[in-house]
């Protein structure tokens, strides 16, 4: 089931952006060959060097590629990009894709809340809802929610990330655990095709799996950026959750892979 509106218009940022094909192709020649060379690209596509290189900082910026002397590899997958990075890559596609899934949760649920940028953009998403119990190790999220009176926040604790605000190891991976929430809302680094969800962390992957195991409905955000991106470890599959939230619908064999489990799909207005 597709959830979409075609209602207004929005401009996007360079990042928001869908992808063109060459970029698409240029994704495919690295993935086949581990590095391309600009010069090379310029001749396959019949482009301009200077045309090759705004493509390949395009798809850099997205974090589908590292740029190296002369051409491009694959990022690594052991290495997430910063949160700054983050928080400024398709914030608008975040934004909307939040509010969507905020509109499928009601007021006074409890709702468990993770770390990263797609968190936060969540957690703004809510501040409108009332009498929530909010479940989180984020303190930006609890920041956020606890301004609303009729909320109530309950924090993880422990040792606090200068990176992100957030609070993980052992202590809040057990904190979870001792919560049976209505929604578990998350978001991924990497969504292969088979429908396997990967993140770079081994303490986040925990934390995540905890949100799963505990929620009685599971809520996947994610922008179109995250389809194919490869991460270090595995999380969960698509199967295990209940909808999923996008700005665009998945194509080629992703989309026969959420089509095949039956998982509802809601997109966010074009």
């Amino acid at each position: 089931m597709v959830d979409s509106s075609s209602s207004g218009s929005m401009s996007s940022s360079s990042t928001d952006a869908p992808l063109t094909e060459r970029q698409h192709a240029i994704i495919a020649q690295v993935e086949r060959h581990g590095f391309v060379a600009i010069e090379a690209l310029a001749r396959e596509f019949d482009i301009t060097p200077q045309t090759a290189r705004r493509d390949i900082n395009a798809l850099c910026r997205r974090g589908r590629l590292q740029r190296f002397h002369g051409g491009a590899g694959l990022p690594p997958t052991t290495e997430n990009l910063a949160y700054e990075t983050r928080e400024g890559l398709h914030a608008d596609a975040k934004r909307d894709i939040a509010a969507l899934a905020a509109r499928h949760i009601p007021d006074h649920s409890a709702v468990a809340i993770g770390l990263g940028t797609t968190a936060q953009a969540i957690a703004l998403a809510l501040r409108h809802h009332r009498g929530l119990r909010v479940i989180t190790n984020n303190l930006r999220v609890a920041a956020t929610l606890s301004a609303v009176a009729s909320n109530e926040v309950i924090m993880a604790g422990g040792v606090v990330r200068s990176l992100d605000a957030g609070v993980t190891g052992e202590s809040a991976i057990d904190f979870f655990r001792d919560f049976r929430v209505d929604y578990a809302v998350m978001s991924i680094s990497g969504l292969a095709i088979d429908g396997t969800l990967m993140d770079f962390d081994y303490h986040e992957v925990r934390l995540l799996q905890a949100m799963l195991a505990h929620a009685r409905q599971r809520y996947l955000l994610i922008d179109s950026s995250k389809y194919g991106r490869k991460a270090l470890m595995r999380v969960a599959t698509l199967a295990d959750f209940d909808a999923l939230f996008t700005d665009r619908a998945p194509d080629g064999a992703l989309a026969d892979t959420i089509a095949g489990l039956g998982l509802p799909l809601h997109v966010t207005p074009a």
